[in-house]
């Protein structure tokens, strides 16, 4: 079995080609302050402190073929981590979907990459800075065409990840991961280690050595035909719940636990998930190939075709109207 080549597909099948839309779209559109406009003239004010301070959460769902993801579980799940936060999303969970759905609409994007969040935006006139109240937090989002983290080349050879021996993830006690944030830089700084190694992508453990999470994804491995991934410190992605559901939908044991990174080491597959790019499956560890055979495995291969075959016939789908 071999992967499909859904970048490829996204971009020349004619069912996934994108609707016809105003010129000044053609790189995406925003919303902000209550109004549309295209994505290039949307602003976030320098005084806001999701700008200042990294203080927000956000969510991002993906289109493919016209259909919305998840679309209710990543609302949903916005409102938590809003919740989590002590942050106000200024409208209601429909509203957002109305705005969300619009944008798509005004860049045409059938395949299209949504962001949304909501920032601790301005202190109150004489407000007190202890208090969440004082604040008027802000909502922002855009819609441009779908991102993928890896490419149909990457995922065909197959990820080439590193364990990151410089940084560990932020503690749960410091920043609580299950609440989208901005809180970036031990990711970031991990993706720039695995550059200087020649590694596409990276992975971070906790102070123990237990994995946690990749940056904006979350890993799995197969082992004997069981499926483990990490059930702390790091996000419960929507496309990782998928991935769950495909591996027990394919009759494979699925363990949500604690999971050394030895286990990754020894592990026979592996692969990461994100709402950018889906299943992608991993081909080397820290130079060592998984299951001592270059290439994506057999299992993260067919869990990797199950989710797009599924998602282009509408599965969990919210179809979006194009004019």
């Amino acid at each position: 079995m071999s992967i499909i080549q859904a970048e490829h597909i996204m971009q020349n099948d004619p069912g996934h080609a994108r609707a016809a839309h105003e010129a000044r779209y053609a790189r995406g559109s925003a919303y902000m302050h209550g109004t549309y406009c295209p994505v290039d003239e949307a602003a976030i004010p320098l005084l806001d402190l999701g700008f200042r301070h990294g203080d927000a959460t956000y969510d991002v769902v993906s289109a493919s073929k016209g259909y919305l993801f998840r679309l209710q579980d990543h609302l949903e799940r916005f409102e938590r981590s809003c919740a989590g936060f002590r942050l106000r999303n200024p409208h209601s969970v429909e509203e957002t979907s109305a705005i969300l759905t619009r944008l798509v609409q005004l860049a045409g994007t059938r395949e299209a990459y949504i962001f949304w969040c909501v920032t601790r935006g301005f202190r109150k006139e004489g407000g007190d800075h202890n208090d969440p109240a004082s604040y008027m937090n802000r909502f922002y989002a855009y819609v441009v065409p779908y991102r993928y983290i890896a490419s149909d080349e990457m995922r065909t050879r197959g990820i080439d990840l590193l364990v990151s021996q410089q940084f560990i993830r932020i503690p749960p006690k410091a920043v609580d991961p299950r609440v989208k944030n901005f809180h970036w830089l031990d990711m970031q700084q991990s993706l720039f280690e695995a550059h200087d190694k020649g590694r596409d992508f990276s992975v971070l453990c906790d102070s123990e050595g237990y994995l946690t999470e990749c940056p904006g994804a979350n890993i799995f491995l197969i082992k004997d035909g069981v499926v483990y991934t990490p059930h702390n410190g790091c996000l419960e992605g929507i496309t990782r719940q998928t991935a769950i559901e495909l591996a027990r939908e394919a009759g494979l044991p699925v363990h949500v636990e604690r999971v050394h990174v030895s286990q990754l080491l020894d592990a026979d597959e592996a692969f990461i998930t994100s709402t950018a790019g889906g299943l992608m499956p991993v081909n080397s560890v820290d130079g060592r190939l998984l299951g001592g055979v270059a290439g994506p495995g057999q299992l993260a291969t067919r869990l990797h075709n199950l989710y797009w075959q599924k998602r282009w016939d509408g599965w969990l789908g919210t179809p979006v109207e194009f004019g």
